[in-house]
């Protein structure tokens, strides 16, 4: 500050060819004029472009992250590796138990292939893959089985494009008694089939008990077509 109560004024001094004193320019004018200068186009040639410049923010944004994680967690870095791990297999095992959500609620592809065959033939291919550990497909084929019987009983009229769940709502109301255990049967048929999921030797076996039963069971026939119950 001058004696004078003025305020100092920085000064940037510019050297002149013919030997005169240097030039002084304020301070705010010389930024400004630094300014212009250093935003010309040939000072950024060999900058980085937007993407990596986005990269490179988001990976300084996960150092701060990690490293803040790192002092907030008991045993520091140890700890918070320890952590990650142990969410991951958390989350693998969900993974495997539940299989992908990308299933929907019901099927709207055809249960049957172009090539029709019998209810014994589907039990037989269903007991082959059971046999090799091949659990996915022995539940598909055991479902066609169950509703190819059904259809060679007369309890379904033959309708090609039919899925299991279409299935198993016109056989329960033949069937009433198993109509939860039918019900059932075509999700599971929908989770392997659709829904990318891994059937489990039990779901296997519980659908080969159902087709069983219903080997054995007596239908229930309405009355709106003008019959009673099935001796």
């Amino acid at each position: 500050m001058s004696p004078a109560g003025g305020v100092l004024t920085a000064v940037l001094a510019l050297p002149r060819a013919d030997g005169e004193p240097p030039v002084t320019v304020p301070r705010d004018p010389a930024r400004e004029a630094a300014r212009r200068e250093l935003s010309k186009r040939m000072y950024h040639e060999n900058d980085p472009g937007l993407l990596r410049q986005a990269l490179d923010a988001f990976w300084k944004w996960v150092g701060k992250l990690l490293s803040a994680a790192s002092s907030a967690t008991p045993g520091g870095g140890l700890g918070l590796l320890v952590l990650v791990l142990a969410v991951l297999a958390l989350i693998g095992a969900l993974w495997w138990r539940l299989g992908s959500p990308l299933r929907g609620p019901t099927s709207t592809a055809p249960l049957f292939d172009d090539r029709p065959r019998s209810a014994a033939e589907h039990r037989a291919a269903a007991e082959a893959h059971a046999a090799q550990g091949h659990w996915n497909q022995a539940v598909q084929e055991r479902m066609r089985a169950v509703v190819r019987s059904l259809e060679e009983r007369a309890l379904l009229d033959p309708r090609p494009g039919r899925t299991a769940d279409e299935a198993a709502a016109e056989a329960g109301r033949a069937l009433p008694a198993h109509t939860d255990r039918l019900r059932g049967a075509a999700r599971a048929f929908d989770d392997v089939t659709y829904g990318g999921r891994t059937a489990a030797p039990q779901t296997y076996h519980q659908l080969a008990q159902l087709d069983q039963d219903l080997e054995r069971t007596r239908p229930v026939l309405t009355s709106g077509a003008g019959r009673g119950t099935a001796p």
